[in-house]
């Protein structure tokens, strides 16, 4: 079973390739988190760039762990690098419906365009794909 660390690590590792990707894609805006940051402290996501990747760094560090500790108790093991990748592939199409049907649109009220959509779904599946090859090569097993 991989352990919290591990998911920790993993999760930092694939949230920093997520974060390089998104850079690449994206428009040249704050992350969506800066949104929410904006929602509760005021001002435009814009304003808030910087603690909102600090909160979706927390966000990618936290889901290695939730993913490390949770996939064994579901009885899905990460042996192996190929079934860990898959399942992180998963983990990541999971994060990314999850994050665009409820944060993105019933907490913070976006309606996401369609080259909002592509780029937030490429950019979780690089998450889950990094995360998966991470614990499934047991770097700190």
């Amino acid at each position: 079973m991989a352990s919290v660390v591990a998911g920790l690590a993993g999760g930092l590792v694939a949230t920093i390739g997520m974060t390089i990707v998104m850079t690449v894609m994206g428009d040249g805006g704050p992350p969506p988190t800066a949104g929410l940051v904006a929602k509760f402290a005021g001002g435009e996501p814009e304003d808030h760039a910087m603690p909102g990747m600090v909160l979706h760094v927390i966000y990618g560090v936290v889901a290695g762990a939730v993913f490390a500790v949770g996939a064994p108790l579901l009885g899905l093991g990460l042996g192996s690098i190929a079934v860990a990748v898959v399942l992180g592939l998963v983990y990541g199409l999971v994060l990314m419906i999850g994050g665009m049907m409820f944060w993105m649109r019933m907490v913070l009220g976006m309606e996401p365009d369609r080259d909002t959509m592509v780029m937030f779904g490429t950019v979780h599946v690089v998450y889950g794909v990094l995360l998966g090859a991470f614990l499934g090569a047991g770097i700190l097993a």
